[in-house]
């Protein structure tokens, strides 16, 4: 009998083991993807878009970059003031809004490389302690990101902005709309709230459960 219930639990505890370990993949391969997700939005041209209107040509803004597409559909991309030139970004809203959205990027990628590692870390307290520490940098990028995407609309009332948007202001875009790169990015963030959780799940050591006091 003895024999029996041992073995009964062992086999649970290789199942729950063996779901412990998928939800760890699941895990790595979301951070993965949210890192690839938060690196394309960040040099994504395409925050701010305003379209063909009026025989003008198109224009975009991002973080970095800006745009513009002629009637001819000829489409050309500059850097704001050139590479190595941060400064030259045209707001200081934008210019924080950078730093904050490339710092929360790299602190999402340091986790991610941690994700990974666990992978191939045997089911102990160091796996556990990294797994913690990757899910409370991902929650720290979370705050960092979003704070980034809320100061960026702070920057529509600079003065090349209302040069192609119009009566432009702080969180009003004037003659322009939201672009899918500001978008995705969103989308990112927000997807990357879950994976603090998913890092508590993903250790393949599971905790004993507290055993029933046993009727004499």
């Amino acid at each position: 009998m003895h024999s029996l219930l041992d073995r009964k639990k062992k086999e649970a505890g290789v199942g729950i083991d063996l779901m412990f370990s998928c939800v760890g993949c699941f895990w790595v391969l979301l951070s993965s993807a949210l890192v690839a997700i938060c690196s394309f939005s960040f040099i994504s041209p395409a925050w701010i878009v305003k379209d063909h209107l009026k025989n003008k040509d198109s224009v975009s803004f991002g973080l970095l970059w800006h745009c513009s597409e002629s009637l001819d559909h000829m489409y050309r991309c500059y850097t704001f003031g050139g590479l190595g030139k941060f400064a030259e970004i045209p707001s200081s809203s934008w210019q924080t809004s950078a730093v904050l959205c490339s710092g929360g990027c790299a602190l999402l990628a340091v986790s991610s490389l941690l994700a990974i590692v666990t992978i191939f870390l045997p089911s102990g307290g160091c796996e556990r302690r990294i797994c913690t520490l990757a899910g409370y940098m991902q929650m720290a990028a979370v705050f960092i990101m979003g704070s980034g995407l809320l100061v960026y609309p702070f920057g529509l009332n600079s003065t090349l902005v209302r040069s192609f948007c119009g009566d432009s202001d702080i969180y009003y875009a004037g003659d322009c709309q939201i672009g899918w790169g500001y978008m995705l990015a969103i989308v990112g963030v927000m997807l990357t709230l879950f994976l603090p959780f998913f890092a508590k799940y993903a250790p393949k050591e599971h905790l004993s459960p507290t055993p029933l006091p046993t009727l004499l």
